[in-house]
């Protein structure tokens, strides 16, 4: 195979994320210990917060602490003080200090892979927490180049293409999300990698085309090793 340009996405791709922010929630669940509503009627309101508060503060621990936060305003049923915003706060604060896991197979796919093609990193969210993940993973010399932006859809996609030179027919993007991931890759021109992951983030959920002449379906990391 010709050379290739593999576009790794990061959280839930190459190491664990969703399952801090969905323990985070547990908690947050458990402190707010509301009389009536499910803890799936809650994730309904956060998600309405969450949908609307990544347009202005993107998505990170930060971001997510402060959706928390006004959750929290929105359904406690006793009055709020400053140390309850705290609390629920520090609930996703304490995932910057959780261990960074690589998912099962990343670090040998991963180097194998750099000895034969262009790797690169695109992921979003905060930039500094996002940098220090990739510093901590140990992956960083296997990528010749590291991106981090607001928003992953059609046009970043295609910024992304044009500055670093990419051939869109060399171009795959490989990733567990439907929304940022695998959906605007293909809008954009480039190839895709779909690999699942069991505790995707519900908001990054969308219908992945059945059948595609661009897109790639895997069920683990190591099959990538088959097709490059």
């Amino acid at each position: 195979m010709a050379r290739q340009h593999l576009i790794f996405d990061a959280d839930d791709t190459l190491w664990e994320n969703n399952i801090y922010f969905e323990s985070a929630f547990d908690q947050f669940c458990e402190y707010l210990s509301h009389s009536s509503m499910s803890p799936t009627e809650i994730r309904g309101v956060l998600d309405e917060i969450e949908i609307a508060n990544s347009k202005i503060h993107g998505y990170g621990s930060r971001s997510f602490a402060r959706n928390l936060a006004a959750c929290y305003q929105h359904v406690s049923e006793r009055d709020i003080s400053p140390g309850d915003l705290a609390a629920v706060m520090e609930f996703a604060h304490a995932i910057l200090e959780r261990p960074l896991e690589l998912l099962e197979g990343v670090a040998e796919t991963v180097a194998h892979l750099s000895g034969r093609h262009e790797l690169t990193i695109f992921t979003k969210g905060d930039p500094e927490e996002q940098q220090a993940k990739i510093d901590r993973s140990g992956l960083a010399p296997f990528f010749e180049h590291a991106e981090i932006v607001r928003e992953k859809n059609e046009q970043a996609y295609r910024r992304l293409a044009e500055d670093r030179r990419f051939r869109l027919e060399h171009t795959w993007m490989i990733g567990n999300s439907p929304r940022s991931d695998i959906n605007p890759a293909l809008a954009a021109g480039l190839s895709a990698v779909y690999v699942p992951h069991p505790r995707t983030w519900a908001l990054e959920h969308e219908k992945v085309p059945e059948s595609h002449p661009r897109l790639l379906r895997v069920t683990s990391i190591r099959e990538l090793t088959t097709y490059f």
